[in-house]
């Protein structure tokens, strides 16, 4: 996967909703450090609907990866699904609040491979572990 896959040039688009797909596939997961998600196949859409002064971005995650079982440490396919809206403004001030990023008054693109895979992390089940029996002792 390219890096400039994920980024999204939005000076250039019209005010309205812009739908963008990726479908992620091992390779991403595989370049990202410290990975909790080893493998697997997602698909994502972004809606960004583009305002005069800001942005409001709606993600689908819907897919399979395979993460560590929490009890045996083997590895376990699990159900990565979910829907997230983010807020893009622009502003100098700091966030607190991580459904709403600031983005500087110049900025011209947005990078949104950091947010989908924090989003894809947290669609997955709290807990992930093999059922009793198939957890290797």
């Amino acid at each position: 996967m390219s890096k400039r896959e994920f980024v999204i040039p939005f000076i250039g688009l019209k005010i309205g909703n812009h739908l963008f797909e990726y479908d992620i596939d091992d390779d991403f997961f595989q370049g990202i450090e410290y990975s909790i998600i080893h493998s697997g196949k997602v698909h994502v859409t972004l809606n960004l609907d583009k305002r005069e002064n800001m942005m409001v971005g709606i993600f689908h995650v819907d897919g399979k990866v395979f993460t560590n079982c929490d009890r045996c440490n083997d590895p376990i396919e699990v159900e990565a699904e979910g829907e997230y809206q983010i807020v893009y403004k622009f502003g100098e001030e700091v966030s607190e609040d991580e459904a709403l990023i600031v983005l500087e008054p110049n900025a011209f693109e947005l990078d949104v491979k950091d947010y989908i895979y924090e989003l894809i992390s947290v669609s997955m089940p709290v807990r992930s572990v093999h059922e009793k029996d198939k957890c290797d002792p």
